[in-house]
């Protein structure tokens, strides 16, 4: 099926007779008819489910979902985008190991990677993502286990070369780790450009609707775990029955791994109710990534004309965005309707603009229906020095814009509203 049929057909066949529209599983816990049976599931020689901190039939059909549009082997829910990203690296780090990343990513993962997961005593090694392959080389320690970046950064949207990357971490023996949040795979499926794990923020596009927290991460199902760099996956799991994951499981070894020893214990499950709405929202999202496309290819381009209010903007589509040539490999049928801008006399000219706004939402949310806009210096990104600021592509004057559902018009009437005040 192609990706706008998978969207709707995906993760639940109904049988004869059953529900066309995917159930609400509401409950914490499954009956069977015999101990042997549980033991089997604990067991993970039975399928089924368990408990609902693990599994539960709503959630997994919406993860079956995923994994295709992303054509990964199996995906794992998780109750927000923070939570994929932590379990993506800690199914594969542990204390005395580092990573490597680059540093235009989301704000709040660059507080996870260098401050929480530091205590953990994992370091996260930030190497710029347009260095030559030759100095990213040379950050590599015997100690680092993965890399991860960004398809578009948030909020710099930078477009982060796939292949560069996937090229180097392999050369190593190493996975790389790709937020593929504001591309989704409607844009681009990182997979075929050679990553191995994928995260998203489902709050985001996915979802689209402004309605739940929640995330997810995919296995590609394609990276060698059994390179000897990955023992966690290759020697017996004592906290799970002695199991050997990529014996036991293949190629569905770091997704199970994920799944029944990080989620068991960390519990960050999404609710039945939760996928529910998650489902409504990916059935529309080829339609809906079309229209975020356009409305944005037009704003940029009317932005760009604004030279004497409007410093820079950075828009991967637009010709003269540094970023182009890639966004064309890796994003040719759009760039999302995220874009961010600059505007002449730094933060309070920014404040003003935003604060002139009468349909632009401001609101620390980024790809919903309604168009939204915000200011990371003073939100998301907030908590970060300048040096970090800097590294990540946000100056005083950037302004994160997400282009809605609204008719193009009013979106542009709306920011020449704005444009007036400064």
């Amino acid at each position: 099926m192609k990706i706008e049929t998978q969207c709707l057909h995906a993760g639940y066949s109904p049988k004869n007779g059953e529900p066309r529209v995917l159930p609400i599983y509401q409950s914490t816990t499954y009956r069977y008819d015999s101990t042997d049976h549980v033991g089997q599931l604990f067991d993970l020689t039975a399928a089924g489910h368990m408990y609902s901190r693990i599994s539960n039939p709503t959630v997994a059909a919406v993860e079956e979902k995923i994994a295709a549009l992303e054509g990964g082997v199996g995906a794992l829910c998780t109750t927000s985008g923070q939570a994929a990203n932590l379990i993506a690296l800690l199914n594969i780090c542990s204390a005395g190991d580092s990573f490597i990343s680059a540093p235009t990513i989301y704000g709040g993962t660059i507080n996870l990677f260098a401050v929480t997961l530091k205590r953990f005593g994992i370091e996260c090694i930030f190497v710029d993502a347009e260095a030559s392959e030759e100095e990213i080389q040379a950050a590599i320690k015997p100690n680092t286990r993965a890399f991860f970046g960004e398809t578009l950064a948030n909020p710099a949207v930078c477009v982060f070369d796939i292949e560069k990357f996937s090229r180097i971490a392999h050369r190593n023996g190493l996975p790389l780790i790709i937020d593929n949040t504001f591309a989704t795979p409607v844009l681009c499926r990182p997979f075929e450009f050679g990553a191995d794990i994928v995260t998203h923020s489902t709050t985001k596009y996915l979802d689209g609707h402004a309605l739940q927290v929640g995330g997810v991460l995919v296995d590609s199902g394609r990276f060698d775990w059994s390179n000897g760099k990955f023992p966690e996956l290759t020697e017996p799991d004592e906290s799970y029955h002695g199991v050997k994951y990529v014996q036991d499981f293949g190629n569905l070894a770091y997704i199970t791994k994920a799944r029944v020893q990080l989620m068991r214990d960390l519990g960050c499950y999404p609710s039945a109710t939760a996928a529910f709405y998650l489902n409504l929202g990916l059935e529309t999202l080829p339609l809906r990534m079309e229209r975020y496309c356009r409305n944005a290819e037009a704003v940029a381009a009317f932005l760009s004309e604004q030279t004497d209010k409007i410093e820079f903007v950075h828009y991967p589509a637009l010709k003269n965005d540094e970023y182009y040539e890639l966004a064309q490999k890796y994003l040719p049928n759009g760039c999302s309707g995220v874009i961010a801008f600059g505007v002449r006399g730094g933060r309070e000219a920014a404040v003003r603009f935003m604060d002139s706004l009468k349909l632009a939402s401001n609101e620390v949310h980024v790809a919903d229906i309604r168009t939204c806009v915000l200011h990371p210096a003073s939100a998301t990104h907030r908590q970060l020095t300048d040096e970090q600021l800097v590294a990540a592509g946000i100056s005083p004057g950037l302004i994160r814009f997400s282009c809605g559902l609204e008719n193009i018009e009013d979106i542009l009437e709306d920011i020449r509203l704005g444009l007036a005040a400064i």
